[in-house]
Formats: structure tokens, C-alpha cells, sequence
């Protein structure tokens, strides 16, 4: 059942992306703990970002599954 909820969430976070990149081409530049990145588009950020986030929830919920 959750698989069901998962793919539109997904789907909508990917479109909402997409018409915020073509949107906000202003070339940003991130800063995390005295480090500064590259500057890119704000899209590409979040597209970045939301990637992470994915794939680290993936391997903590895999890493759960195997430590019980």
C-alpha cells in the first residue's frame, strides 16, 4: 500500500523541481560548515539535495532492516 503513496509523492516532488529549476536559473552557491561549492542553478541544488535525501533514507531503512 505504501508504494502506491510513494510513487505520486515522487512524481510530484520531481515536476515540482523541474518548474522550479526553469524558473530560477540565478546560479547559486552553497556553504555547509565553512565549505562553499560551485555555483549552480537553484534546480540543480534542490535536485541535488532531495537525491541525498532519497538514497540516505534507502540505505537507514535498509541498515535498519539487517540490524533487526
Amino acid at each position: 500500500m505504501s508504494r502506491f503513496l510513494v510513487t505520486p509523492l515522487l512524481a510530484l516532488w520531481i515536476i515540482a523541481i523541474a518548474l522550479l529549476s526553469v524558473q530560477n536559473a540565478t546560479p547559486v552557491s552553497l556553504q555547509f560548515l565553512g565549505l562553499r561549492s560551485v555555483q549552480m542553478p537553484l534546480g540543480v541544488a534542490i535536485s541535488f539535495c532531495a537525491a541525498v535525501g532519497v538514497l540516505g533514507t534507502a540505505l537507514l531503512l535498509r541498515l535498519n532492516k539487517v540490524l533487526r
